[in-house]
Parts: structure tokens; C-alpha cells; sequence
């Protein structure tokens, strides 16, 4: 936690290098649809309304599973490769129709559930905990946990790292992802604190925000969440993904999204296994430019 104590990040710099960032030339023609296809692999494609049913969780993963028309991945000679989505991204209570929607169409995609109190995480721990482990018995392979972000707002790192430890091992193996909801944290630093702090304890991704917050996913927050994930790459060989989300609605945003992890974290990192872009719209409109 002495890191934690020492960190301060040069604001300035952060605005400069985000601005750069969106000033960069987006590919072209071919180029454009074989990124934009890359995109789309990386999407958890997410439904987190009052009114979801059985009947819209089904459409979603139907959609997760067939996400480009056909005739249109036809022509790019794409229709055999199996592009799907990279998981479909639910609520603890929807996860099990999620699940019974992919096995009766024969498909492995990964179940996605949001938990914790999502999203605002100010429920009792041991509620917290127990939804978690509700998520995973139902049939969950993933888990997008929140903050509690009075820990982080009021410097408890210790208290904060203590209870991501905890949904760590509510978790089990099923892959963690830990929400810091950026838009309430305040500061850069209180970001670059609270994602060392998640991945010190043991998250598999940072990502920006629940998406039910006034700010979410902006440029500037995920320069200072990759440049986290890159200095702990640097300091312990342990790579730890990034999912912005939020607000990410044009085909055009998934580019320049594409575009800071590559320069920022490098190629290894434009995989699903290590980068996802939390969306509901986004696909409709990467569908119309492909």
C-alpha cells in the first residue's frame, strides 16, 4: 500500500495525451470493417433495464450469437470464421435465462452478470457477497463486480482491497471484472489508486463505469486506467484487462476505443481475452457501417 500512498497523476498531461489520442487518423475502407469486426468480438453485449424479461434476454443472445447479418459477412468471406460477441452482460436474476437461451442454441458464450449492489454498491457486504455467489451457482462465468466508492472517496485502500479480496473469492474461478464507477471517484489519482487496489486484489479487468452514472466512459479516465494496468504489467508480469463502458454508442468510438488500447497497452492487449467494450447500441450502428 505504500505505492498506493505515493501515486499523484500529472493532470495536464493525461488531457494532452487523450486529446492526441482522439485526433488520431481512423482506418479506412477494408481497413475500417476488419477493425470494426474486431470491435464487435470485444463487446459484451448488455441488457441492465427495470423491464427485462425472459423474452428480450433471449433477442440479446440470439443477436450476441449472430451479431452481423449474414449476407454481409458473406461478402467479406467472414461467414465461417464465428464472429460472435465476447460475452452477454445481465442481472443476477436474468443470468439463468441468459444460460438456458445459449445452451438450447448449442453456443459457449460466455454469461456475463453485473453483482455487488450494482450499481451503486451500498448495500451490506455480506448481501454483496452473497449475490455473487447467486450469479455464479446460476450459471454466470463472468462476474462485474462495483466498488464501494465511500472507500475510495474517503482513502480506506485497505478496507476497499479487503472487500474486492473478498468478491475475489466469491468468485472462484469464474472471471472477475471490477467496476470503479470513474464518474463518482472525484479525481485522476482516486481512479489510479482504485484501479492499482483492484488489481491488486486480484481482478481479471478494470473497467470505467456501471453505465447509470452522469459521466462514464471518457478519454482522459482511460488513459490513467491503462497507464495503471501498464505500470503493474511492469511490476509484476501480471496483465490485467480493460473495459470501458457507458455511453459508447457510434462505430466510430469503438475505433478510437481500439485505437488507445493499441497504442497505450499494445497488440497483445486487443483481444477479448483482455479488452471489452461495454455497450447495449453500439452494435446496431457498427452493423450499418460494416
Amino acid at each position: 500500500l505504500e505505492w498506493i500512498s505515493k501515486v499523484r497523476v500529472n493532470t495536464q498531461a493525461v488531457l494532452k495525451r487523450a486529446q492526441h489520442i482522439q485526433g488520431q487518423q481512423i482506418p479506412k475502407k477494408q481497413w475500417q470493417a476488419a477493425w470494426l469486426l474486431k470491435a464487435i468480438t470485444c463487446i459484451d453485449l448488455t441488457t441492465l433495464a427495470g423491464d427485462d424479461t425472459p423474452s428480450n434476454v433471449h433477442r440479446l443472445c440470439l443477436k450476441a450469437i449472430q451479431p452481423v447479418r449474414y449476407d454481409l459477412l458473406k461478402k467479406m468471406d467472414m461467414h465461417n470464421k464465428g464472429v460472435t460477441t465476447a460475452a452477454v452482460c445481465v442481472y443476477p436474476s436474468r443470468v439463468a435465462d441468459a444460460v438456458i437461451s445459449l445452451k438450447a442454441a448449442n453456443s459457449s458464450l460466455p454469461v456475463a452478470s453485473v453483482a455487488t449492489g450494482f450499481p451503486a454498491g451500498q448495500t451490506p457486504l455480506e448481501t454483496r457477497l452473497q449475490e455473487v455467489r447467486m450469479a455464479v451457482a446460476g450459471g454466470a462465468t463472468e462476474i462485474d463486480i462495483v466498488i464501494n466508492r465511500t472507500l475510495a472517496l474517503t482513502g480506506q485502500w485497505e478496507a476497499m482491497y479487503d472487500e474486492i479480496c473478498q468478491f475475489r473469492e466469491a468468485c472462484g474461478d469464474t472471471h472477475m471484472k471490477t467496476i470503479l464507477a470513474i464518474g463518482e471517484l472525484g479525481t485522476f489519482t482516486n481512479v489510479y489508486k482504485s484501479s492499482l487496489v483492484a488489481m491488486m486484489a486480484g481482478s481479471d479487468f478494470i473497467k470505467t463505469s456501471t453505465g447509470k452514472e452522469a459521466v462514464n466512459a471518457t478519454y482522459p479516465v482511460a488513459i490513467v486506467m491503462v497507464r495503471a494496468i501498464r505500470d503493474y504489467f511492469l511490476c509484476t508480469g501480471h496483465k490485467v484487462g480493460f473495459k470501458p463502458a457507458g455511453g459508447i454508442r457510434t462505430a466510430q468510438e469503438s475505433l478510437l476505443w481500439l485505437t488507445l488500447i493499441k497504442e497505450e497497452l499494445g497488440n497483445d492487449w486487443l483481444c477479448p481475452l483482455l479488452f471489452r467494450l461495454g455497450a447495449s447500441s453500439l452494435l446496431a450502428d457498427i452493423e450499418r457501417q460494416v
